[in-house]
């Protein structure tokens, strides 16, 4: 008659089980955190580099022929910052003119007849002034690649 012996080391089935459990329960604030920082670095690269909205369509340039969010918005590349708690992040601009750049706005005097203003050391008297949306923040294809990229490599690097 022959004999059978089966021995059970458990100590890396306790290792796997530990690392699923913390799966099934993540500690999502350092995700977050990753996802704010990710999103602020996306959002200031579409003002130096793409020029162009979330949606790939290029920002009207000013009469100069430059980037305007560049050219005379450092106030507004200076202010970009995000915002994470263990459920959210948050990203974007903290100046006050900001929602001017991002959604437009028509600019009429309140207290004279017209606007009046130097461009080009050229005075200018305007009854209105439309400024046209150059949307920076907001994500792109190419920015929820990155972001499903981040958070993938974040879950799986806790699974080894």
């Amino acid at each position: 008659m022959s004999a059978v012996s089966l021995i059970l080391d458990s100590r890396e089935l306790h290792a796997a089980i530990g690392k699923i459990i913390k799966h099934l329960d993540p500690d999502t604030a350092e995700m977050m955190t990753a996802i704010g920082a990710l999103g602020e670095s996306q959002t200031r690269r579409r003002i130096t580099d793409e020029k162009t909205a979330p949606d790939g369509t290029p920002w009207k340039e000013n009469w100069t022929g430059t980037s305007i969010l560049l050219a005379t918005g450092q106030h507004l590349l200076s202010s970009i910052v995000n915002i994470t708690s263990a459920d959210e992040a948050e990203w974007g601009s903290t100046w006050e003119w900001a929602h001017v750049h991002q959604d437009g706005a028509e600019i009429i005097p309140e207290n004279a007849k017209a606007l009046v203003f130097s461009v080009g050391g050229q005075t200018i008297h305007a009854k209105k002034v439309t400024v046209p949306a150059r949307q920076f923040v907001g994500l792109s294809a190419d920015n929820e690649r990155e972001m499903v990229e981040l958070v993938t490599d974040i879950w799986g690097s806790g699974l080894q």
